[in-house]
């Protein structure tokens, strides 16, 4: 019996980086969640989800109200939890916390605290490939995405997205997981995701114990981890 492939990959970056492309190709490569000669599904999700709302384009873990932060972070507690509790398989996460983070202080003013999340996370060997391209290639990427886009207006800006790129930087830079800047600028997903694979298995990320020093065990099922309270989230 071989080694098991345990990864734990977050994605995160701006719009048109490819993060999702790049979700659905780490979570059928076989140097990252093995060979396989049948589909059979294993654990893709993401803070995108708007399932605060019940109609399209709602709130959920990114761009939730100011009113709805204890229950996004209870929402992240619940997460951490899972993951906790079935460390011995692969996730992959298409945008989570550090993209919370920076629609926050777009929307609100607001970064909330994550530290605690990170602190659980990085046990458990999760690693941030932070999606990024070159800022003259955007408009290149925003005419292939209008072709299937159920909502062209929200690509009109550009320099919306390199903004938020720079801020995304800043927040990775500031991770307390380790971080992989990865230029998609040629839009070679597959070759992206090769490199994904090879940056895992350099830093020891495929398989338990991760590459990473355990802080601490983690806590025994019957306890409810919760998130701290985010009434004290620095205000920007």
């Amino acid at each position: 019996m071989g080694t098991k492939l345990t990864p734990k990959v977050i994605l995160e970056g701006t719009r048109l980086t490819h993060k999702t492309d790049l979700a659905f190709a780490l979570n059928r490569h076989p140097r990252v969640v093995g060979a396989r000669k049948y589909v059979y599904p294993s654990p893709l999700v993401s803070a995108e989800w708007c399932g605060f709302t019940d109609h399209p384009w709602g709130r959920g873990l990114v761009n939730y109200a100011p009113e709805e932060e204890a229950r996004a972070m209870e929402a992240y507690a619940t997460w951490a939890r899972l993951f906790e509790l079935l460390p011995y398989y692969s996730w992959i996460v298409d945008r989570f916390h550090l993209s919370t983070r920076a629609e926050q202080r777009r929307l609100n003013g607001r970064d909330p605290d994550f530290r605690w999340l990170e602190e659980r996370l990085r046990p458990l060997g999760f690693r941030v490939v932070l999606c990024t391209r070159r800022a003259e290639t955007f408009a290149a990427a925003r005419e292939e995405r209008l072709r299937v886009s159920g909502r062209p207006d929200q690509y009109d800006d550009l320099a919306v997205f390199v903004r938020e790129q720079g801020l995304l930087r800043e927040l990775a830079a500031g991770s307390f997981l380790p971080v992989l800047d990865l230029d998609v600028s040629d839009d070679d997903v597959a070759g992206a995701a090769d490199r994904v694979a090879d940056w895992l298995a350099a830093t020891g990320a495929l398989s338990s114990p991760w590459g990473v020093e355990r802080a601490a065990a983690a806590p025994p099922p019957d306890v409810a981890a919760r998130a701290p309270d985010q009434s004290r989230s620095s205000e920007r």
